[in-house]
């Protein structure tokens, strides 16, 4: 089991969304420290002035893309709030429902970096203290979306795909250490927090903040190395390997309906 109580936890993209949702529930667990990174100042400050009768928040503007300043942002971390015992890599973006073909190179660039390459960087960082300290746990929320090609999502799939495999690799490296850190990925699939404004699920439901970050935060307790939400998509690759490609293209595509859901995505207004 992993100890919420009494941890200093760092969140990034914990300004708003489940990132904000999980902040307030750690503290409501006894964590010692709750460390928000984010890109928006106003929304840190806000977060902030709501939590803080809950417990101990500090907050830190951060562009999460930039390696430097998240070498330096995690220096200032520890020396103002103690060791991280749980990093949430939560922070993510999605830029538009095009496809590929109509993509700027920035919009592919900007998608990999926060993404992908962040969540990388940032454990580089918090990695080798815990290993130090045999202690520590690492959550990576990816997204069903790298369990499942999805047309018009392709960069952000790409991403997601990519940081599954990075997390469940990192987690396989501190098994044969022998070490008690631990990582935990998580594949949720569209959640009703703005960021995916105006897409349509046909079968499955779009997921409620509230209930997805509890079920976060139990994985994390439970050392669950992988959790996908809702439970159904623990079989999404189960029936790749099973069906064939056209017949699981129609399937999943059509009759559910996932390669229709970003058809009408509008996304949050920033």
């Amino acid at each position: 089991m992993t100890q919420i109580k009494g941890s200093c936890v760092l969140i990034t993209g914990g300004a708003s969304g489940i990132g904000r949702i999980m902040g307030r529930m750690v503290l409501e667990k006894g964590a010692r420290k709750l460390v928000i990174w984010d890109i928006n100042e106003q929304g840190i400050k806000e977060t902030i002035d709501e939590l803080r009768g809950k417990g101990d928040v500090k907050g830190y503007r951060i562009d999460i893309s930039d390696s430097k300043s998240v070498e330096e942002c995690f220096g200032r971390t520890v020396q103002e709030c103690g060791n991280v015992d749980i990093l949430i890599n939560n922070a993510g973006v999605v830029t538009s429902n095009s496809t590929f073909d109509k993509l700027s190179i920035s919009e592919i660039e900007r998608t990999m970096e926060i993404n992908a390459t962040a969540p990388m960087t940032i454990s580089l960082q918090a990695l080798p203290q815990m290993i130090a300290r045999n202690h520590g746990h690492i959550c990576n929320i990816a997204s069903a979306a790298g369990m499942i090609s999805n047309p018009r999502m392709s960069v952000y799939a790409a991403s997601k795909w990519a940081m599954i495999g990075w997390s469940d690799s990192v987690r396989i490296e501190l098994k044969q250490m022998k070490s008690k850190v631990r990582i935990s990925t998580v594949a949720p699939y569209f959640i009703n927090t703005g960021m995916f404004d105006g897409v349509k699920s046909r079968i499955f439901p779009i997921l409620k903040p509230e209930p997805t970050a509890k079920k976060i935060l139990q994985a994390i307790e439970n050392n669950r190395d992988f959790k996908g939400l809702p439970f159904g998509y623990h079989f999404i690759r189960f029936c790749q390997a099973l069906l064939p490609t056209s017949i699981f293209d129609y399937i999943f595509g059509e009759v559910v309906g996932i390669f229709h859901a970003m058809d009408h995505f509008t996304g949050r207004k920033i």
